[in-house]
């Protein structure tokens, strides 16, 4: 019997026909690219619900753009540079454009950004969601019909929808073995303020690590921004404590390039008395002076399993969400390629 008197959402429709709300959304639409026996089901679904399709306003969206939206919560930190070079290497090559927004970790800015990608008709959205993001976006945005593939975060405790990301979790635990094999015992790990997933990933992998080696963790967070000022400061404070760590674990590289900068201005020697380990494997880590260990990440990788994931989705919108987790290496470099010295142990 049609539900009367109560307005029939493509979720309804959704869950009555057992497939997602975008298939929902390009079975209306009259799509090709979803199967016959798939189109009947919604069909059929629509009619037991008594479903009324406005055909003029969803006609504003029925046509391809060949255009893919790409919004970064950090548009200044070199990973997502990287990571958009990938990402525009593999949509030119299948003749789609990316358009590219920041959001300065804001969900009401996100909020307004990807309101405003959907009015230029992208076809779909690779999105590092901001901190704090609420639930109801995934939702929104399948009710729109639009594909979103997560980046290196995701809302929620775990992704719900397409994800690509990377393995944080062993890279840590790859860090903190090579420091205790240097004779590391008081390490600490700069991140964020722990809300959001890539914030989480770090810190459950460096705690796994840390009770695995009968170590005490020593987790500092911050409000502050990911940046090497942040870097700078936070260390400058961290390494004047009466009993300070001898190895920080950065949130990225850059955070880890203010770190090198904050131990000589303390007369500290990078390594030998206090080594430092970055996140990403940036282009400047290898530059730096002393080179800066990292945990590499790959974002140009990262960028054309994102890209590619978005295309697949547009030509099979059917298939289940899928999660790609790309393995990560540690660069050892002089910032943490040496023992530590017993006099910083001790002290």
């Amino acid at each position: 019997m049609p539900q009367s008197g109560k307005h029939v959402t493509l979720k309804d429709l959704a869950a009555h026909a057992g497939v997602s709300r975008s298939t929902v959304s390009l079975v209306l639409q009259e799509s090709p690219l979803v199967a016959r026996h798939t189109r009947e089901r919604v069909m059929a679904a629509a009619r037991a619900l008594g479903y009324v399709y406005n055909r003029g306003a969803a006609t504003l969206r029925s046509a391809r753009t060949a255009t893919i939206g790409v919004v970064v919560h950090d548009i200044a930190n070199p990973f997502f540079g990287a990571m958009v070079a990938g990402i525009d290497e593999t949509l030119q090559n299948a003749d789609y454009v990316s358009l590219l927004a920041s959001t300065g970790d804001s969900p009401a800015r996100q909020e307004r950004l990807v309101t405003r990608l959907r009015e230029q008709r992208i076809d779909a959205l690779l999105l590092c969601p901001a901190e704090n993001t609420p639930d109801t976006l995934t939702d929104t945005m399948a009710d729109w019909g639009l594909p979103c593939i997560e980046v290196m975060r995701h809302i929620g405790e775990t992704p719900r929808g397409h994800y690509v990301g990377a393995d944080i979790r062993t890279g840590l635990a790859r860090a903190v073995a090579h420091l205790i094999h240097h004779g590391h015992r008081r390490i600490a790990l700069l991140t964020g303020t722990g809300y959001s997933s890539a914030d989480r990933e770090r810190m459950m992998g460096y705690q796994q690590a840390m009770h695995e080696a009968g170590l005490a963790p020593d987790i500092r967070t911050g409000r502050n921004e990911l940046t090497r000022r942040a870097g700078l400061e936070r260390t400058l404070e961290i390494m004047n404590e009466p009993t300070p760590p001898t190895a920080l674990i950065c949130h990225n590289d850059l955070m880890a390039l203010g770190a090198l900068l904050a131990l000589a201005r303390l007369n500290i020697t990078p390594g030998a008395e206090c080594a430092v380990i970055g996140i990403d494997d940036s282009d400047e880590a290898a530059l730096s002076e002393p080179a800066l260990c990292s945990i590499a990440t790959h974002p140009h990788a990262i960028g054309r399993a994102a890209a590619g994931l978005a295309l697949a989705c547009l030509a099979a919108p059917d298939n289940d969400p899928r999660r790609i987790v790309l393995e990560t290496s540690l660069r050892i470099r002089a910032s943490a390629d040496h023992t530590l010295h017993r006099s910083r142990e001790s002290s």
